[in-house]
């Protein structure tokens, strides 16, 4: 059976993070789960935007195994646009 992504979703997560000296956030790693831990390469860009999941907030883009992805913060918290996957 294939899987077809059919949306996405803010799913709250645990990240690593360190404070550099000059007071700004710097995410290590998101973890989805004892399991399921992300190292984060390269951070390429950090703004303030709209995410399509719903809430607005500092969009961190990340770069994790060659891959992009967005992490977001949000009044404290850390979310990613999980995506939701169908059977096909």
């Amino acid at each position: 059976m294939s899987r077809k992504i059919i949306g996405r979703e803010k799913r709250y997560v645990e990240v690593d993070v360190r404070f550099e000296p000059d007071g700004h956030l710097r995410p290590l790693a998101i973890r989805f789960g004892p399991e399921q831990v992300y190292q984060i390469d390269k951070i390429k860009d950090v703004s303030r935007r709209a995410a399509e999941v719903g809430g607005v907030g500092d969009r961190y883009v990340c770069v994790i195994r060659g891959q992009e992805t967005n992490l977001w913060m949000e009044k404290g918290r850390w979310f990613v646009e999980a995506k939701l996957v169908a059977e096909a």
